[in-house]
């Protein structure tokens, strides 16, 4: 965007600034669109206040002189246990799109997640030779939805993530108010047939009317089911919250859940996802891997989510303040300063890599505190 976004990022300290800086250069529906929630927004909030809830109990007089950020996410080396969430439209903040967005993930060594929405195809995110997952949302004719697991497989894509939580779309009441619809430039490639996103209506979000008239709301396990048996990609469940539903992705033989509300953005009154993070953590017991995403904002908040049992985050809204403030350089910034402040936790509570942090101890979540993991001589 403009250059006054590129001069903030440059001097950026923490996601905080970059988010200051790409809300001078959008416009307000725009940037309303990313940042909103649904209803009242109390989901919203609370991903953040639940997450400043959580406090570590750092460990002293530890080697943390190689202290790494390092990690494995459905088995593959990352520079740091967090990949790009899935967003939709980033062309919408940039004409770079997921094009500057994918490249700057390469550039981190961590996954980027390509949306159903993406505005740009599958096949040229992936000729970009980073580590992508393609995120599918259930369309109403399953065979489209099946079409596009094959083409994310074609393309070299390394996961599906199945978004299970959008039904329909939160009513999300800034866009409602402002009539919210893509410009004309911005259009879902993955999805050429139906009904469109750009014509705003009184009273509503063309996106809304868009999504709940091509998702499925008819999505259910037996969909999980034969999904798992039709692609040979690891598939990953996002958008659990209750640990009954995530055992049942275990034994459905899914490979990885992501405890998510959506960013605050489907049920207003959801349980903020951290809250809900050990929970599912205890009921999989290792089966699967579970990782957390809506209001990561800090190194310290991934930290936060792998003391809790996470094996890392998904990162969606300062990803696209990035890339609204400065394109690729901008996303690479983000990136950088998460990698830098995880290092600087990490080794700050006297762990020397990402696995020491699942053994540290927290207090402030519902409960009561939650103890390390059993000592082992290491740890004593």
């Amino acid at each position: 965007m403009g250059s006054g976004g590129d001069l903030a990022v440059d001097a950026a300290h923490c996601l905080a600034d970059i988010e200051r800086a790409a809300a001078s250069v959008l416009p307000d529906d725009i940037r309303d669109f990313v940042a909103g929630g649904s209803g009242g927004e109390t989901t919203l909030d609370a991903n953040r206040s639940a997450l400043d809830r959580v406090f570590l109990v750092p460990r002293v007089l530890r080697d943390v002189s190689g202290c790494t950020t390092d990690a494995t996410l459905l088995g593959r080396p990352v520079g740091m246990p967090v990949a790009v969430a899935p967003v939709a439209y980033h062309r919408l903040v940039h004409p770079d799109g997921e094009l500057a967005t994918a490249r700057a993930a390469k550039a981190a060594g961590v996954p980027f997640t390509a949306s159903t929405l993406s505005s740009v195809p599958v096949e040229e995110i992936t000729a970009i030779g980073g580590s992508v997952w393609f995120q599918l949302y259930w369309l109403r004719e399953g065979a489209r939805s099946l079409e596009l697991v094959r083409r994310a497989e074609d393309a070299g894509c390394e996961a599906i993530v199945l978004t299970v939580d959008v039904p329909w779309m939160g009513s999300r009441l800034r866009d409602v108010r402002n009539r919210f619809a893509l410009p004309g430039h911005v259009r879902a490639a993955h999805i050429t047939t139906g009904p469109t996103p750009h014509r705003a209506a009184a009273g509503a979000s063309a996106v809304a009317v868009h999504t709940r008239e091509t998702f499925s709301s008819a999505l259910t396990w037996s969909t999980v089911e034969a999904l798992r048996e039709r692609t040979r990609l690891p598939l990953v469940l996002k958008g659990v919250l209750a640990p009954e539903d995530a055992l049942r992705a275990a034994e459905s033989g899914v490979d990885a859940v992501v405890v998510s509300n959506h960013g605050g953005r489907q049920l207003d009154g959801a349980v903020p996802s951290i809250d809900a993070l050990p929970e599912v953590v205890r009921a999989v017991g290792g089966s699967c891997e579970v990782l957390l995403d809506s209001g990561i904002r800090s190194g310290t908040d991934v930290l936060r989510a792998l003391a809790l049992g996470a094996g890392g985050v998904l990162v969606g809204r300062p990803v696209i303040w990035g890339l609204a403030a400065a394109g690729e350089a901008g996303v690479g910034r983000v990136l950088d300063l998460l990698a830098g402040e995880l290092r600087d936790a990490l080794g700050l509570s006297g762990c020397d890599g990402v696995a020491a942090a699942g053994r540290l101890r927290t207090t402030g979540l519902p409960g009561g505190p939650r103890p390390a993991a059993p000592l082992t001589q290491a740890d004593t």
